[in-house]
């Protein structure tokens, strides 16, 4: 069997009337994430992960902020493809895990629709898919609440002989 790993990281600036969407769940937030898409920041790390493990570039690449097609694109679909364009490609995801690095709102309510909601998206276990949350202490774009950033890591395994 053949692994490979990929990172993803993200990052949105807060300044927006839209409602805040992280790993395809509504969060309430005073505020929302500038984005040409749905500015999913969970979303679009996991999917740089995907697309990076299987050497396929990133989701700027695949998903142009300069075409009008993707102006408020739901990033679940973004995702959804990018897990498509990897099974072409021979693989599937073991398994996620993701940080979201924000000052606010609390994350802890929403992990587990979170969890549910990438599971979901991608046809795979709840077990496969870890989502964590940490601020930073006040420190730095997160700490003064200019932005939120996601960090992404997933394994990814080919898809088995027998399961062709």
């Amino acid at each position: 069997m053949s692994i490979r790993i990929g990172h993803g990281y993200d990052v949105h600036k807060w300044g927006s009337d839209k409602p805040l969407r992280l790993a395809g769940v509504e969060v309430p937030h005073t505020i929302g994430l500038l984005a040409h898409s749905d500015g999913d920041v969970v979303l679009h790390a996991l999917t740089d992960a995907l697309l990076g493990a299987v050497a396929l570039g990133d989701i700027g690449q695949h998903f142009p902020d300069t075409d009008p097609r993707y102006r408020n694109a739901d990033s679940m679909q973004m995702l959804q493809h990018s897990a498509a364009l990897a099974q072409d490609e021979g693989y599937q995801l073991s398994n996620a895990d993701i940080t979201i690095v924000a000052q606010a709102p609390k994350m802890a309510p929403h992990i587990e629709s979170m969890r549910q909601a990438i599971a979901q998206g991608l046809g795979v276990s709840i077990s496969a898919i870890n989502v964590k949350a940490t601020t930073t202490e006040k420190l730095g774009f997160v700490g003064r609440e200019e932005g939120i950033a996601c960090h992404c890591v997933v394994l990814m395994a080919s898809l088995s002989e027998s399961a062709q």
